[in-house]
Formats: C-alpha cells, structure tokens, sequence
C-alpha cells in the first residue's frame, strides 16, 4: 500500500506536467513514513518551472440538446505570479433565441410577456453554462490545499482495479457529496483519467465530469479533453487544451 501512495505522488506530480519525482524527495513526517500529499505538493512547486515554459490554446463548447451554444478560445500561458493567464482569441457569436425575435410583433401584450418569459429564461440557461464550465476548472487540475484537506479529514480511499491499476477516490473534495475519483496504472506511473460526481446549483441535480488525459512530447501529463455532463439540463460543456508549445522569449 505505501509503494502505491508514493506512486499516486509521482503519477498526480506528472499528470500537471511537473519535473520528475524520486522517492528521495519524499518528506519524512514524524515516525518515519513518507508522505505522498506532502511529496505531491513538494512536487508541484519544483516542477511549476517546466509547465511555466508552455504556452496552449483552450477550446470551450457548450452545447444544449445536442446543439452548439457558444464555443469559445483562449491562449493561456503562466504569467509571472505563477497563475495561468488567458487572452480571448476572436470574438464569440450570441446565440440565437429560438423562434426568432420578430414573430411576437404586432402582438397584444401576451407575447410581449411570453416573450419576457422566454428571454429570462435563456438568460438563465447561459448562466448555468458559465458556471458548469467554471466548474470544471475547480475539479482540473486538482489543487495541493484541496488535496491535503481532503487527506486530513480522512476522506482518500486507494482501491485496486482489474488489470493492476488504482483508483484513488476523494469524497467531499469541493462540495459535500461530491467525489473525485483518478485513475492511474502505478507500474507505469502514468496517469489514465479523472472522473467527478458533483452539482453546480443543487445536490439531486447531478453533473459528471471526465477528463482524457494526453501527452506532451517530453512526456509530461495533461488535460487534452474534460467533459462535463449536466443531463438533468440537457446542457454539456467540453474543454479542450491543444497547441502546447515553448513560450516565446
């Protein structure tokens, strides 16, 4: 089991594109044994630099019932604080109220209150958009405090899967109720995805989020496709990184 933590390290360590981990590198707490989430946040501290040296491009779908609602690009690159900067490339097309807006001219007040009715409403619907695409961005990349709060409250389970590969489960790692589950393959030290169980607004309203993870060619981890699912909204966010390559100096 403690082979495997230290392998859960090295894999999250490598799955934000950080430099590598050794065993040496494991701080030892009081009574000897390493700990893996004080190794991981050592970890990503040391291996901002390498992540720092690219720069990429993320794509944002939105999508209700099937149709494309807004999609949307950034460059992003880490800015010198450390945190990851975006710059909007091109501008993003307004979606279409369905019906067209002229069909209620000419009406008596009713479809001037249906009409009321129906704009509030998809005004309500491009929030809740918004926010399930913020969301993902709390759950992607996981973060080292969220992590350490999670482990300190004794909510991590590692359970071992078919095929000799591990599933690490943290439950309530945003919000109660919710879980964070990554996959990995500790032999290979190689990251397969990640799966959350959340909500945006309300708890019986579930979304799901899935995370295909990619590589670059120095062989550092990362998020190529998340996707999240709100179906009791019929509304799905994708968000896609791609173009990683050196910042220019």
């Amino acid at each position: 089991m403690k082979r495997t933590l230290v392998s859960v390290a090295a894999v999250m360590a490598a799955m934000l594109g950080l430099g590598p981990y050794t065993t040496a590198q494991q701080p030892a707490p009081a009574g000897g044994k390493p700990d893996p989430v004080a190794a991981l946040k050592q970890s990503m501290a040391e291996g901002t630099k390498k992540l720092a040296q690219y720069e990429w491009v993320e794509t944002t779908v939105v999508s209700m019932k099937g149709e494309e609602k807004s999609r949307k690009q950034n460059r992003c690159y880490y800015g010198a604080d450390g945190k990851v900067q975006k710059v909007a490339m091109g501008g993003e097309p307004k979606p279409e109220p369905s019906g067209g807006g002229g069909a209620g001219r000419g009406r008596k007040k009713g479809g001037a209150i249906k009409g009321a009715i129906v704009e509030n409403k998809i005004e309500d619907i491009q929030d809740y958009m918004e926010q399930a695409a913020a969301l993902i961005h709390a759950y992607v990349p996981p973060q080292p405090d969220r992590i350490q709060s999670v482990k300190d409250g004794g909510r991590v389970a590692v359970n071992p899967q078919a095929g000799g590969t591990v599933r690490v489960e943290m439950k309530q790692y945003l919000k109660p109720g919710d879980l964070l589950a990554i996959d990995l393959d500790p032999a290979a030290n190689r990251l397969l995805g990640l799966n959350v169980n959340s909500y945006v607004d309300k708890p019986e309203e579930p979304v799901t989020l899935a995370v295909q993870m990619a590589t670059l060619p120095d062989g550092a981890l990362y998020a190529g496709k998340t996707t999240l699912d709100a179906k009791a909204k019929n509304i799905q966010v994708v968000i896609t990184n791609s173009g990683h390559r050196p910042v220019a100096k």
